[in-house]
């Protein structure tokens, strides 16, 4: 059953951040709306400026003393164009207060930066991590966060790289051709996200590359070889599609995959854990998820 808290937030964002966004004609009107967002963080977790193979970033770490579990590399979502990592501290530092020692890199943005600057640092901040850790490393992401994520995989792989031990993907966006029929079935539903503008942001990152090309749109690629994914994301979303036809094509390339359906949530609802009872146990479940994957 949907949390009081819940029905009370997606309302807010149906009728204050979703007015925002639908009355936004450009890249950074949409960049100023998201940016807006309160930076909040759940208590006993420091952030503190890093940077990791010459990307700027910044590191997420509980307060306990305790030495990490293992080390997770998070992507932000915001369209490529906008949010950075202290817009979701609430995801990282719930990691962190999982026992993770978290870093999120401060990618690129187009549209300054178009593809693929955002896949060169988000592989540059990973190949310094792995480099820097002995123990297990993963690799999380929401929205263009997780598309980036799974491009990333991609990309390791294809390059012969050792990859992740696990991925988590939020409200993953993974069809920059935005061909999926939960576009337009669920732009009325969905609280948060305009359909409409989804090409502009889409043409922003593209930067004239070819939108069906697998590390911009991931969707596209060959899932074999790649490591364990679990795939989160909200019944009335309209990056549904894009997350299902994912969780397919994983599965048939003999990819361990799991994809939760949930409802009465908005996208990306993780970054608000830290007043949401959805979001938190969606992180348990995720850091759950990621430590069994080294296991396996």
């Amino acid at each position: 059953m949907t949390s009081l808290r819940a029905r009370i937030i997606t309302f807010v964002i149906r009728h204050v951040t979703k007015r925002r966004l639908s009355a936004c004609r450009t890249p950074l009107d949409v960049r100023r709306v998201f940016n807006s967002a309160p930076a909040l963080a759940p208590g006993g977790v420091t952030f503190r400026p890093g940077a990791l193979g010459g990307v700027g970033g910044e590191w997420a770490e509980a307060n306990t003393g305790a030495s990490p579990r293992a080390t997770l590399l998070y992507l932000h979502g915001g369209g490529y164009v906008a949010m950075s990592p202290q817009t979701h501290r609430g995801v990282t530092g719930s990691f962190a207060a999982r026992g993770f020692r978290v870093f999120a890199p401060d990618y690129r943005l187009a549209p300054e930066h178009p593809f693929p600057a955002a896949l060169d640092d988000a592989a540059a901040a990973w190949r310094a991590l792995r480099a820097s850790v002995d123990g297990p490393v993963y690799v999380a992401g929401d929205s263009a966060g997780g598309g980036l994520t799974l491009a990333l995989l991609l990309h390791l792989r294809d390059r012969g790289e050792r990859g992740p031990d696990g991925a988590c993907l939020f409200s993953p966006w993974t069809d920059l051709a935005i061909t999926g029929d939960s576009i337009r079935r669920n732009a009325a539903s969905d609280p948060l996200l305009v359909a409409d503008g989804m090409d502009t942001i889409a043409a922003a990152y593209l930067g004239g590359a070819d939108a069906r090309n697998p590390l911009a749109s991931p969707l596209y690629g060959d899932y074999a070889g790649l490591p364990a994914l679990l795939i989160d994301v909200a019944a009335t979303e309209i990056l549904l599609d894009d997350s299902r036809r994912v969780a397919e094509k994983a599965r048939a390339a003999g990819v361990k995959v799991e994809i939760k359906i949930v409802p009465g949530v908005p996208h990306a609802w993780p970054i608000l854990s830290w007043i949401m009872p959805e979001a938190r146990r969606s992180v348990d479940e995720a850091a759950a998820f990621l430590l069994a994957s080294a296991a396996r």
